[in-house]
């Protein structure tokens, strides 16, 4: 990936470790190095050791805002507005992210869309357009918007500098934790789980984790190719692709990433058991990576301390 725009060019689709560190350089100051929790969670046979990456405390409670961030840095010069579909956490970061820039940000959203994270998007001064009942089809109306007002287009997962700022969370784990313990990240679109394996899967086994109804990943890695897929979960909103992003299966295939799918009751538990016992405040989506530790999907080896990413907290706290 070169220094000049990605997004005035035709699209890059593989993304590398030196991808994440070019994105760590840019993103130096305006984003938070998320700090990590060495504890243990209750296993189904007995206390589990894990590190808990707290990446819920980033600005905007997601992620997302250091792939925004990182795509409007590389092109700032593009324009001046920036449209995005989003159900939800991607809308807020890039609301944030163009705040922060300067420009302004429109989202478009699904009528499905949470009015919490509508809210959210709100207040870092995004307009918001309800467009559809699914993602794709506000997705389709983002396209032409974009077209029509000149605008620079973001993508929630599936864009080579949004999955390069996300991996800065891996280039975070190496310099916070021992050894080359494995990662569990939540999947939906796959640009986190492919951020980070582009970051460390040469050192560390990175697995996605997904609800047994959104498997994506899974799907994809059966077929070896993105597949379409019904999606019903829980954690849908934050979850909701049909599909795994192009550039995610290509880092896949290359990083052999391992997919793992938890039950809704799983992941409606691991968030529970995070309020109750830690007070920590996550959306379902950030409990899915430590459901698969409660639940005995994964089962660490004797010596191992395995980290779980805490990926989102924008949440209405009245469902806890």
């Amino acid at each position: 990936m070169t220094e000049r725009s990605i997004l005035c060019s035709e699209p890059i689709e593989r993304v590398y470790r030196s991808d994440v560190r070019a994105a760590r350089r840019r993103l130096a100051g305006r984003i938070r190095k998320t700090p990590v929790f060495h504890t243990s969670v209750a296993g189904p046979n007995g206390p589990v050791p894990v590190t808990m990456k707290l990446e819920y405390l980033q600005y905007g409670g997601t992620f997302k805002v250091r792939g925004s961030l990182n795509a409007l840095l590389e092109s700032a010069d593009c324009a001046d507005q920036v449209v995005i579909a989003s159900g939800g956490n991607a809308g807020i970061a890039a609301a944030l992210a163009a705040a922060q820039l300067g420009k302004s940000c429109t989202v478009v959203v699904p009528e499905s869309a949470p009015h919490t994270k509508v809210a959210a998007m709100w207040s870092h001064g995004a307009e918001v357009l309800w467009h559809g009942t699914t993602y794709a089809e506000a997705l389709d109306h983002a396209i032409e918007l974009a077209k029509e007002r000149k605008a620079l287009r973001l993508h929630a997962y599936d864009l080579p500098a949004i999955v390069a700022g996300a991996g800065v969370v891996g280039l975070e784990i190496e310099e916070q934790v021992r050894g080359r313990p494995p990662v569990l990240a939540a999947v939906g679109g796959g640009g986190l789980v492919a951020g980070i394996a582009a970051a460390i899967g040469r050192r560390h086994q990175v697995i996605g984790i997904e609800p047994e109804g959104i498997p994506t990943l899974h799907a994809a890695l059966d077929a070896n190719r993105p597949v379409e897929v019904e999606v019903s979960s829980i954690a849908a909103e934050s979850l909701g692709a049909t599909r795994i992003g192009d550039i995610a299966m290509d880092i896949a295939r290359r990083y052999e990433l391992r997919s793992l799918l938890v039950t809704d009751d799983a992941i409606a538990t691991a968030r529970d058991y995070l309020w109750r016992e830690f007070r920590i405040v996550v959306e379902l989506a950030g409990a899915v990576a430590l459901a698969a530790i409660q639940s005995g999907v994964y089962l660490p080896a004797p010596d191992e301390r395995p980290v779980i990413i805490l990926c989102g907290a924008n949440t209405d706290l009245a469902v806890l």
